[in-house]
């Protein structure tokens, strides 16, 4: 069987370009899903439920390659589950015109796009953590901005070590977490970030 999906962003609403092609290309209408959003919005129940109504030896079809993904990933991601539960994908126009997995030439196409996407994603990482490590180098630390400053730190846990070397019972990490305004999961999160911080300082020395 044959299944289409169409999509047109909130600003263009005419989805008849796309009606019109699939038909032409053999989908019955009552067998064309649709959606109104941006292709970056998570929120595509016409997607979904399109996905869910393919089964093996049907073929899914779409106008143009930006049509089914919301980025180059998601798109590879869903075409490579298509192909695992048999289902074969074809493009009717545009640049991805060349996709048709019911044809060796559509898969040559389509394992091309999926080796980019492989090497996009490993030159991403790569260059992520060359970055760090030059950060590092000088000094810096990538991640998020740390909810408790530094110094308030090393005070609370200048603090915790004295009273543990006196045993004083009144002091708690729980009550230094609320004095800081913070949960104590995040205060143990930060002290256990500037010891291994702290560690990987003195490797380098």
């Amino acid at each position: 069987m044959k299944i289409g999906y169409a999509r047109v962003s909130t600003t263009d609403q005419n989805l008849d370009l796309q009606f019109d092609a699939l038909v032409d290309a053999g989908v019955s209408r009552e067998n064309i899903y649709e959606d109104k959003s941006s292709g970056r919005n998570d929120n595509r129940p016409g997607l979904d439920a399109c996905l869910k109504a393919l089964r093996e030896g049907d073929t899914l079809l779409v106008w143009k390659l930006d049509r089914l993904g919301r980025n180059f990933r998601h798109l590879i991601n869903t075409v490579r589950g298509l192909q695992d539960r048999g289902v074969a994908f074809i493009v009717l126009t545009g640049q991805g015109a060349n996709i048709d997995t019911t044809t060796p030439n559509g898969k040559l196409t389509f394992g091309i796009f999926a080796a980019l996407a492989e090497f996009e994603r490993d030159l991403i990482s790569e260059r992520t953590k060359a970055g760090l490590n030059s950060a590092r180098a000088r000094g810096r630390r990538g991640g998020a901005k740390p909810k408790i400053a530094p110094y308030a730190l090393a005070g609370v846990m200048a603090k915790a070590d004295q009273a543990a070397i006196a045993r004083d019972k009144e002091f708690s990490l729980a009550k230094a977490a609320a004095e800081l305004g913070v949960h104590r999961s995040t205060l143990w999160r930060s002290r256990r970030r500037a010891e291994n911080a702290a560690m990987d300082d003195s490797k380098l020395a």
